[in-house]
């Protein structure tokens, strides 16, 4: 059975992912607002993600015997500057999100918890994956903001991102 500690631990990390969802939602209706469906479309696909950490999370404090229990979502941010400072502030959220995990991490290898430690190393990868993933979209908002061509091609190629349901979800 998992400790209290990590059950708690796992609980705040399930309400930080539905934050990042609502997060990630958040952004996406600001790129609609200004008719760029595509990057809408990326911000969209994301939000489903951090839901999709979550359940995976729920299912496992679930299948190890650890109390569930839903926690407060904060209301997100609606107000941007601009298209640059969403891409940053998403990478800053995703580095945020990989500390918190990495805490988890951290407490279970503490508590002798391999089982939660084994759990947790698909998400330290899928952390890796997220966080590149950002920063390269931050470089490249940055090369094409000035370019409204550029930004239309960008957008366009976002929009081709569609969500696929991890099998082990």
């Amino acid at each position: 059975m998992i400790s209290e500690k990590i059950a708690t631990l796992i609980n705040e990390q399930i309400a930080n992912e539905q934050y990042a969802a609502q997060y990630y939602l958040s952004m996406s209706a600001w790129f609609s607002s200004k008719d760029l469906d595509g990057i809408a479309n990326y911000f969209r696909v994301q939000s489903k993600e951090e839901l999709m950490h979550a359940d995976k999370m729920f299912d496992y404090l679930n299948d190890v015997g650890g109390e569930i229990i839903i926690g407060e979502i904060a209301k997100p941010p609606h107000q941007f500057e601009n298209a640059i400072d969403i891409f940053q502030k998403a990478l800053d959220h995703e580095r945020i999100v990989t500390k918190s995990i990495f805490n988890i991490v951290k407490n279970a290898n503490d508590e002798g918890d391999f089982a939660t430690t084994s759990f947790l190393q698909w998400f330290i990868n899928e952390q890796v994956e997220e966080e590149a993933s950002a920063s390269q979209l931050v470089t490249k908002i940055k090369m094409v903001s000035d370019n409204p061509s550029a930004v239309y091609l960008f957008d366009q190629e976002l929009a081709q991102r569609i969500f696929v349901a991890d099998p082990t979800a």
